[in-house]
């Protein structure tokens, strides 16, 4: 979802062809084709993306377009942590992107001025849900073209030879389905690291801006989740706080069964944790399907990748599955010419529909999506396939709630809290002060 181990090759050969909005460089051109027949009013799209790890997988499938219908189709990449200012800066340009995305209801809130009625196009007569649509009211404002999933993959070939030890806690996976269970385990690897071959049960738990969103967004759904299920919410102008203890103690976890030292996760980044997985240093690594093409094709084989629920220790956490949703949702910018509109409308319909278009979704991107289209069009995933086996069996999703958290200051206020309470230079109860005052400016009921 967010950074991958090939990431920089593809930045640079995106920034290389002046495609990278966090430089300030011009749109790619490569993809524009000659519209010449087109005439003047046949349109053109400009995407701004928002996944730097799919930039050349748009980029090649613009240029296919381009071959196939002559409209010209430019691409712009947003660097990691950026899309928000950038977006800001291009819609204030005349040619701002014709299509663009919010991550969901909060960001609809900003611009939802922005954005085009999608009630009528192709793309969202797709939709297999309207659980997947953006709306204001009767208006369709957005739509998910990505559904992921998160959790912690473990490697299931070095989680076996732990199963495999004389006094091992458990003797299967299937025993680790709460939050006591996997913390004696996690502990006990950590305390035979060296006979197992590894540097620490967790990979590093990086606080810098390319893996810290891994904690201060996706970790903190977990206590805002099952916050919203106790209190029968879907969201909050004030968070109470009701489960930050788990939070805490998960963060524990995390932090001192790691390759690393707690001092250390300032300027560790995602590449560091996702390579430390796929060398077989670690056995657990929380992150989500999108992190398969981070680690396939090194140490770990496909095959022993699997993926865990985060249990913090609630009641009937036995029953929970992975943690799924989308923040990634397509939106038309309605200020943008009628021509440019339509381009862009077609544009959608034709990457969910034509062969192309599945194809670079699915296998490409390695995306699941929610369209009709895309049933015959599922990636090689092993990951995909793990959340996949807890649906089957019936276990409960936990629904993507941090696209209601308030804002990027909110997160960056308790990624700060939690970097300072890791290294000792803070305390538990200014996570507490970051999450909760920081959410609705209200203190919490819950005793510190």
């Amino acid at each position: 979802m967010k950074s991958k181990s090939t990431m920089a090759l593809l930045l640079s050969a995106a920034m290389a062809g002046s495609l990278l909005a966090g430089c300030g460089s011009e749109k790619n051109d490569g993809a524009s084709g000659d519209n010449s027949n087109q005439g003047e009013k046949a349109g053109k799209v400009y995407y701004l993306n928002f996944k730097p790890e799919q930039a050349n997988d748009w980029i090649e499938l613009a240029k296919e377009y381009t071959k196939e219908t002559g409209i010209q189709v430019d691409v712009q990449t947003a660097a990691s942590g950026t899309y928000e200012s950038q977006l800001k800066s291009e819609m204030a340009k005349d040619d701002a992107p014709t299509l663009f995305q919010v991550n969901g209801p909060v960001g609809l809130a900003t611009w939802n001025d922005y954005c085009y009625d999608l009630s009528d196009s192709q793309v969202y007569k797709y939709l297999t849900s309207d659980d997947y649509a953006l709306k204001d009211g009767n208006e369709v404002k957005g739509i998910a073209y990505v559904i992921e999933t998160y959790g912690i993959i473990y490697n299931k070939a070095l989680l076996n030879k732990y199963f495999e030890l004389p006094n091992a806690v458990v003797t299967s996976v299937d025993d680790i389905n709460n939050f006591d269970t996997f913390k004696k385990v996690v502990e006990d690897i950590q305390a035979n690291k060296d006979t197992l071959g590894i540097e620490g049960a967790f990979t590093s738990s990086g606080m810098d801006s390319s893996s810290d969103w891994r904690f201060k967004t996706h970790l903190a759904n977990l206590p805002v989740y099952y916050e919203y299920q106790k209190d029968g919410i879907t969201s909050t102008e004030a968070i109470k706080g009701t489960y930050l203890d788990n939070y805490k103690n998960v963060w524990d976890l995390y932090i001192n069964n790691s390759t690393c030292e707690p001092s250390m996760i300032s300027s560790k980044t995602v590449d560091d944790a996702s390579s430390e997985f796929a060398l077989g240093e670690a056995v657990f690594y929380q992150n989500g399907t999108w992190a398969f093409n981070d680690i396939t094709g090194m140490e770990v084989a496909d095959e022993d990748m699997g993926m865990l629920p985060i249990y913090i220790g609630v009641d009937g956490e036995e029953n929970q599955g992975l943690c799924t949703g989308s923040e990634n949702y397509w939106c038309v910018n309605k200020n943008a010419k009628e021509e440019d509109i339509k381009a862009t409308l077609d544009f959608l319909a034709w990457v969910v529909e034509s062969d192309t278009g599945r194809e670079a979704l699915a296998n490409d991107m390695k995306f699941v999506t929610p369209f009709t289209t895309m049933t015959d069009y599922l990636p090689e995933n092993p990951l995909v396939k793990a959340n996949q086996e807890y649906n089957d069996a019936k276990k409960t999703p936990v629904s993507w709630n941090f696209t209601t958290m308030p804002s990027e200051n909110w997160k960056n206020g308790v990624g700060s809290a939690l970097l300072e309470y890791a290294q000792g230079t803070g305390t538990w109860d200014k996570v507490v002060e970051s999450f909760v005052d920081g959410w609705g400016c209200k203190k919490s009921t819950r005793s510190l």
